[in-house]
């Protein structure tokens, strides 16, 4: 699935979306939502247009999801669940202090919410804001992260993770390259890759080979979508660890080649110049930790007073 803008899908089509797909009409989700049916029918299609790909087979008696409609679907009916809990557990306590984090929603999916129960422990509640723009910390954000090349002004960063890309597939997809590794029978599949083509314009290189994305190949906005893809077999991606772990750990996806590079960017973890509050110095020394940063690292980073970037 390719959607075609940066921002996050409206939270109305989502909820349009989960209703029609759950009632298998847009008559009935117009009707249990309040709305006319050319409402419900213009939100779907607004959907369809963000995410680049058919949600709904239309048909005389109704309407059926489609593959992408199935699988969006089972994402979308957790994150409204995740919105409309109102149990105490999502709410911040009393005595605890809160954190907010910008973060993008790969970093969020494959690494961080499997840790939060550990990095929140008895006295931070995490308040994750998921989003693409660079973040402001004017608007109240603590902390942050990122992928880019750093430093930044105004800021202080830390990368975290020094990234081996390495080519990965599904299993069946695999059992097509008959075992070859090079670049140009990495090329006979799509190309699967993120908003940055250039880690695999980076890997095909060293074999001397040029690339241009083709019609074939495909862009996803977010990491987590090209691992999903990936694993239902739509083409060849590059692992970016520890991201791919757990994929790759499981085995929806295995590495085809030894072959590795440097990724040239890497996530860093972002803070204002600016001295933090004392729960977000705590979080971050906790969450550096859980990434394997060494305490030199960590102290220098959530130190009072300008850092260097």
């Amino acid at each position: 699935m390719v959607h075609s803008s940066q921002t996050l899908p409206p939270l109305d089509t989502l909820e349009t979306f989960a209703r029609a797909a759950r009632l298998g009409s847009f008559s009935a989700a117009a009707e249990e939502g309040g709305v006319t049916h050319g409402a419900v029918s213009r939100q779907i299609s607004r959907l369809e247009r963000w995410m680049g790909v058919r949600l709904f087979s239309r048909e005389a008696r109704g309407v059926t999801l489609t593959p992408e409609g199935t699988r969006f679907f089972a994402r979308a009916e957790e994150a409204l669940a995740l919105l409309g809990d109102t149990d105490e557990r999502w709410l911040p306590r009393r005595n605890k202090a809160v954190v907010r984090l910008s973060v993008t929603p790969s970093v969020a999916s494959l690494w961080l919410f499997s840790r939060m129960p550990k990095l929140e422990a008895s006295d931070i509640h995490l308040e994750v804001i998921l989003e693409h723009r660079l973040a402001d910390f004017s608007e109240g954000i603590d902390l942050a992260i990122r992928c880019g090349k750093g430093p930044w002004a105004g800021v202080r960063s830390l990368p975290l993770w020094q990234e081996k890309l390495v080519p990965i597939a599904a299993p069946a997809v695999a059992e097509r390259l008959g075992g070859r590794t090079d670049a140009k029978s990495m090329l006979e599949l799509p190309i699967l890759h993120d908003s940055n083509v250039e880690a695999w314009r980076r890997w095909l290189a060293v074999e001397s080979v040029d690339y241009v994305p083709r019609g074939q190949d495909r862009r996803f906005e977010d990491y987590n979508l090209v691992i999903d893809a990936c694993a239902h077999g739509l083409g060849i991606a590059l692992a970016r660890p520890p991201l791919a772990d757990a994929a790759l750990a499981s085995g929806r996806v295995v590495a085809v080649s030894d072959r590795t590079i440097d990724h040239h960017v890497a996530f860093h973890l972002i803070r204002p110049n600016d001295a933090m509050k004392a729960s977000a110095a705590e979080f971050a020394r906790r969450f550096l930790q859980e990434a394997g940063l060494d305490e030199t690292a960590i102290a220098a980073f959530i130190a009072p007073g300008r850092g260097k970037g």
